[in-house]
């Protein structure tokens, strides 16, 4: 895909519109300098350089990737007008696009047509706006999450001032249902978080299973999507159904775009399974609404001012890239082939060894030390990933993620315990194009043990 040409052409059409409207001179206190705009050009050019390459499939450290190029473009074109989503005052074609690209989210998580959701500038705001209705509609109750869900849920329970319940995690890393039961028998929780698709491991934790849990002590299920949520195109493929069909029966979820939805930061989602809830949002505002009786987003959202353009990114990448197992499923799907296939050659491998089987692209491994302790798997793994991003030729970026001692055991009991725990790789293979790279990327990972 030509960039350079959609670019060209997205800039002239912007020209175009504004033509219509007459020209003007822009005001004196606007105008630079040529010279001293090339000059801070040139300056942030060189300073950008000085980032990793998330764009090259020799990068599979953190959850980071580019922007498809159209969502670049859609991106591009909404800004130069610069919307605000907050009132169809703001982005009026913006704003119809957030509808469209919400609804085709809702109908892809199994969510009927009466359902409620926006967009949001993350995955942590949106969670804000699921954990704020939990709390509205059980204010007395708190809020229960896997030890393994993201700290987002601990830290915005703490904003909201409600008590937060970390539950226990089995031996893959996903809530411990046992755990969780005898926490509801309490009383004292009125929402679970149920996470498909840890960001540590990626561990999809049992929706179904979950679901039948809380329902029989009346409280609510929120499913923090924002990682994993997308897999729900593969659903059927090498991935059990039941977790992700049960989505559809939840209460809310949330889902990052700009993880696997191809867009720029900040693309969050937010769904609601009961559209009443929007009374909690109700609030007075006297200078906007005023453009059409329609509800405006902003009256059913935490945040204001909010770009349009994210919408339109979102909205140009889904008409070429549909929520379609053929569609935007085909990304999804080759980072899951490259997880397994990998999988497949660390368990082959004499120098590397699984820290736990990849259940979406994320893999975890770690060297085989000798002797096989806790600190020296935890020194060699830091000792490869520092030693792979800093080569002057051919690095490679990878990350760690630390496991207690408890966790290291129920799945390798052979390690010796000689210290709380220890560090081990993890590779983030959401960049469809790390299916080709694989055996390169694994060749380099072998060469720095």
């Amino acid at each position: 895909m030509d960039l350079q040409h959609w670019l060209n052409e997205a800039l002239a059409n912007h020209e175009k519109w504004t033509a219509d409207y007459g020209t003007f001179t822009p005001h004196s206190s606007l105008q630079v300098d040529p010279a001293l705009f090339g000059s801070a050009l040139a300056e942030l050019q060189d300073r950008l350089r000085d980032n990793y390459p998330f764009f090259h499939p020799r990068y599979a450290g953190q959850m980071l990737k580019p922007p498809h190029p159209a969502a670049v473009v859609g991106y591009l074109s909404a800004m130069l007008i610069n919307p605000n989503n907050h009132a169809l005052d703001g982005g009026p074609a913006t704003a119809a696009m957030e509808r469209e690209v919400v609804s085709d989210l809702a109908t892809m998580f199994g969510y009927g047509d009466q359902h409620l959701g926006h967009l949001t500038s993350s995955g942590t705001i949106a969670n804000l706006e699921a954990l704020f209705v939990a709390r509205s509609l059980h204010p007395a109750r708190g809020v229960a999450y896997s030890s393994e869900a993201h700290y987002t849920h601990s830290r915005m329970c703490g904003v909201l001032g409600i008590e937060g319940f970390p539950v226990a995690v089995d031996g893959l890393g996903r809530m411990d249902l046992d755990a969780l039961e005898e926490l509801l028998k309490t009383g004292k929780v009125g929402t679970v978080v149920v996470t498909p698709g840890t960001t540590a491991l990626g561990a999809i934790e049992p929706v179904h299973l979950v679901l039948d849990v809380a329902r029989r002590y009346d409280a609510r299920v929120h499913v923090d999507g924002a990682y994993g949520g997308f897999f729900t195109l593969l659903a059927g493929t090498d991935l059990a159904p039941e977790p992700w069909e049960a989505i559809g029966s939840c209460d809310s979820v949330v889902v990052d775009p700009h993880k696997h939805g191809l867009q720029p930061y900040g693309c969050g989602a937010v769904l609601f399974r009961d559209p009443s809830v929007g009374r909690f949002y109700l609030h007075d505002s006297p200078y906007t609404y005023f453009t059409s009786d329609e509800m405006h987003l902003g009256e059913i959202s935490l945040e204001c001012s909010r770009a349009g353009a994210a919408a339109a990114g979102l909205w140009l990448t889904l008409r070429l890239l549909p929520l379609t197992r053929d569609g935007l499923g085909e990304v999804l799907a080759a980072g899951r082939r490259t997880a397994v296939r990998w999988a497949s050659m660390i368990r082959e491998s004499e120098a590397l060894e699984l820290y736990q089987e990849p259940e979406l692209d994320i893999v975890t491994y770690f060297p085989r030390t000798d002797p096989l302790s806790l600190s020296a798997v935890d020194a060699a793994s830091h000792r490869v990933m520092e030693t792979g991003m800093n080569a002057a030729v051919d690095p490679i970026f990878l990350s760690v993620a630390r496991a207690s001692k408890t966790a290291f055991a129920a799945r390798h009991p052979e390690v010796e315990a000689d210290v709380d725990g220890a560090r081990v790789l993890r590779s983030v293979l959401m960049k469809p194009e790390s299916e080709d790279y694989l055996d390169t990327l694994h060749a380099r990972v072998l060469s720095l043990l």
